[in-house]
């Protein structure tokens, strides 16, 4: 008799996670939720990992283990995800620790609300404060954006979701694909993807996962997580999105004319996006483009407006002032950082 199919299927890739493997899982273990099974996906681990894996998997039902040799998170996520059983799919990395109410609230989110594609949480932020502040950040940013629509319009800031809070249904991936693998990081693509083509995201307003963070973490050290790799994936969706919403296509202004902000600007122009002019709060700035003093921009409804603003203060402050003058988000401008 085949066994019952889970709701719920948590897919833990792990390399050479040893120290931190029992605690993550041991959070799962501890759910209120029952109906799970949960897939740890070795990627060749040489630390003592995978026995640790192979003592849960014969200890503990609804555990099992499975091995991805292709090296990478991107393999081994969309491994373990290939394996599951559940309607469900829930990330989770080997370093962070789940709630105990984690899986239940997202279950029962995704059931009440069957035209949402994917369901999120919030994040503890778990670091040093003095070495991973910037992260510590990010951390409160994401928890601020919480309904679809803030996630859907605020996706050109940052990675509008911390990737271990998700939750997906089996046919968002199925319909619209997994993590790929390339010089981007993984999971903002799929996230900017699936939103690109109509997929529904929200969050619980609950803490479902610590996150653990530390200086030896991948998106810290890996090439493909760097502030270059983030603009150009962001900058490949924005200009598809630009396209389709700007009624000046292919033109904008950007608002921020400092040299960080006009080189993120221009990988958007190899896009094939047109910078019609800078904006700023310097009326004597020079540059080879035309410079508009914030204070004179016209009356809304005569340009379309990119914040390239990274400080959240300032970026909020350019959102009342354009608000004040009758600017609406999505329709106007967006805010990209």
């Amino acid at each position: 008799m085949p066994e019952p199919t889970p709701k719920v299927s948590v897919i833990l890739p792990f390399y050479n996670a040893h120290g931190t493997l029992s605690k993550a899982l041991q959070s799962i273990a501890d759910q209120d939720f029952s109906d799970f099974e949960c897939v740890m996906v070795d990627n060749n681990s040489l630390d003592g990992s995978t026995q640790l894996a192979e003592e849960w998997e014969r200890n503990h039902p609804g555990f099992r283990l499975v091995k991805e040799k292709r090296q990478g998170v991107v393999y081994a996520s969309n491994r373990g995800c290939e394996s599951a059983r559940g309607e469900y799919i829930a990330r989770m990395d080997a370093d962070d620790v789940a709630r105990p109410s984690r899986l239940r609230l997202q279950s029962e989110f995704l059931d009440s609300h069957a035209d949402y594609g994917a369901v999120a949480g919030l994040a503890e932020h778990v670091g040093d404060p003095e070495t991973t502040g910037g992260f510590r950040r990010f951390v409160e940013w994401s928890n601020s954006i919480l309904t679809y629509e803030e996630i859907y319009k605020r996706r050109f800031i940052e990675a509008p979701l911390v990737n271990p809070t998700a939750m997906w249904r089996r046919e968002t991936m199925d319909r619209h694909g997994l993590y790929r693998a390339g010089d981007f990081p993984e999971d903002y693509e799929m996230w900017l993807r699936w939103l690109d083509e109509g997929v529904r995201i929200a969050k619980v307003p609950e803490v479902v996962l610590e996150w653990h963070d530390s200086m030896e973490r991948l998106t810290r050290t890996d090439p493909i997580y760097s502030d270059r790799a983030f603009y150009e994936i962001k900058s490949r969706y924005l200009a598809k999105w630009l396209e389709r919403h700007n009624p000046f296509h292919p033109q904008v202004a950007i608002w921020g004319a400092s040299r960080i902000s006009r080189r993120r600007a221009l990988i958007l122009e190899q896009q094939g996006i047109r910078i019609a002019a800078y904006i700023d709060t310097k009326r004597s700035r020079q540059i080879d483009k035309e410079v508009l003093y914030y204070k004179d921009l016209p009356v809304s409804g005569s340009m379309f407006i990119l914040t390239y603003i990274r400080q959240m203060d300032n970026r909020e402050k350019i959102q009342v002032f354009l608000e004040g003058k009758g600017y609406m988000e999505g329709k106007d401008y967006l805010l990209v950082s």
